[in-house]
């Protein structure tokens, strides 16, 4: 039965002449063909359920704004407020036809006394998600464990220096992923957001770094032994609200992966604002992750230029998506991953229908930067620029000093036998960034 909760909307249309107030897609149509397949399956659209069904519209500054008739402080019955917050999820979902949905244990289940109560909570639930995928074909692109928001975390997870905190985590890892793997989910993700220090006068970094690595070689374990097919993804996120997390980007993941013997085990799940947090561009984490061989899957949102912190809003910027998208097309593509919308109204966006509105224009702009990042792909005129300008390296005498086949005396004899005297060759950049906007 319908909730009611966003009003008659049902199944939202493509419509590129919609009218300012209609609720359609203006540039995502799922079935339009890109490169050889629908946008749909390009993009794999997410949506998120902490930010749209748990999140209460606070900030640091002030309380909840938003009035949600499953919120606890209304709910008489916390299993039948999880159901209803479920079942209007679903509608949601519905309505906006995206193909996947994401969540944290807890953003479904309601907190227990203990872990076997949380675990009993989530189970329960996950019968109602199970029915519900299969009532709508909608399917969990991941899963992941809430391991920052309890009180219990508060000096980490997984680098706790209490080991039960360690292994009461753990343990609800293996429950998440138990339910993940029931419900047939792609990926299973990992967010260490309390995995860092507030000061290194009461922190043990060696020790806290062999204990993360033991806790992800436990996932890695457990995934094989339940014979989940699904990718193991870690986020990467820099700062806020910790001074440094062991996996401050794409590039200091790849090491700490390196270092435990994880580096073909765990790919990366790449959030544009983590990127900018740690002093990267989106585009740049995911190509670092794509050379690196641990491209995974993204969170879509922005971070507001004018704050210095992880303000996770819907994406608006089509040249910058277009050039995020562009790096994943050169990798290939998702394989399991895809786009979540891990992105939030703003507080004073109080009507039901906002969260309809914010992801169609979330997913008109993705499809806006997918299709300019296919042309850019299609045309191959920024490739073809590239290639160039690194043709000097194919060549046999180059080929040879990357393959150690000519010793630092070798290569400096051979610059003074031939007079070698390289002069500056042009990157391009201006041009470079007007053959973007040409398809923005």
């Amino acid at each position: 039965m319908a909730t009611g909760f966003f009003g008659e909307v049902s199944k939202i249309p493509f419509n590129p002449d919609a009218g300012p107030e209609e609720l359609a897609f203006r540039h995502y149509d799922p079935e339009e063909i890109v490169m050889g397949k629908p946008l749909a399956e390009h993009l794999r659209f997410a949506v998120c359920w902490w930010h749209n069904f748990v999140w209460p519209g606070g900030d640091p500054f002030g309380g909840q704004t938003f009035d949600r008739p499953w919120f606890e402080d209304r709910a008489s019955d916390p299993m039948e407020a999880a159901k209803l917050k479920a079942d209007v999820a679903f509608e949601m979902f519905t309505a906006l036809g995206v193909p996947f949905y994401c969540f944290h244990d807890a953003d479904i289940r309601p907190e227990g006394d203990d872990f076997a109560e949380n675990t009993k909570n989530l189970n329960a639930i996950v019968d109602v998600l199970e029915r519900k995928q299969a009532e709508t074909g909608l399917k969990l692109l991941w899963g992941t464990a809430n391991l920052f928001s309890h009180r219990r975390y508060m000096s980490g997870a997984a680098t706790n220096p209490d080991p039960e905190v360690f292994a009461f985590a753990a343990a609800t890892v293996k429950t998440c992923m138990d339910a993940t793997h029931r419900l047939g989910g792609a990926n299973y993700v990992l967010w260490g957001g309390r995995e860092g220090y507030e000061t290194l006068l009461n922190t043990d970094l060696k020790r806290e770094d062999q204990q993360l690595g033991r806790f992800l070689n436990l996932v890695v374990e457990y995934k094989h032994k339940i014979g989940f097919d699904g990718a193991i993804l870690i986020e990467p996120k820099p700062q806020e609200p910790t001074k440094h997390q062991y996996d401050h980007d794409v590039a200091t993941v790849y090491g700490f992966l390196k270092r435990h013997g994880l580096e073909n085990e765990v790919k990366v799940n790449i959030e544009q604002g983590h990127a900018i947090l740690a002093g990267h561009s989106f585009e740049h984490e995911i190509a670092t992750a794509a050379a690196l061989g641990i491209f995974g899957s993204i969170d879509m949102n922005r971070n507001d230029q004018q704050s210095g912190w992880d303000t996770d809003q819907f994406p608006n910027d089509v040249p910058e998506v277009a050039r995020a998208y562009y790096e994943i097309l050169k990798a290939g593509g998702f394989t399991t991953g895809g786009t979540n919308f891990d992105a939030k109204l703003r507080r004073q966006s109080l009507d039901p229908k906002d969260l309809l509105f914010a992801h169609v224009g979330g997913m008109d702009v993705c499809a806006r930067g997918l299709k300019a990042a296919a042309a850019m792909m299609d045309e191959g005129v920024l490739s073809a620029f590239v290639d160039d300008r690194y043709a000097g390296w194919d060549q046999k005498g180059a080929q040879a000093m990357l393959a150690g086949e000519r010793t630092l005396e070798e290569i400096a004899g051979w610059v003074e036998e031939q007079n070698v005297n390289p002069a500056p060759i042009s990157g391009r950049q201006e041009w470079a960034e007007n053959i973007v906007n040409r398809y923005v």
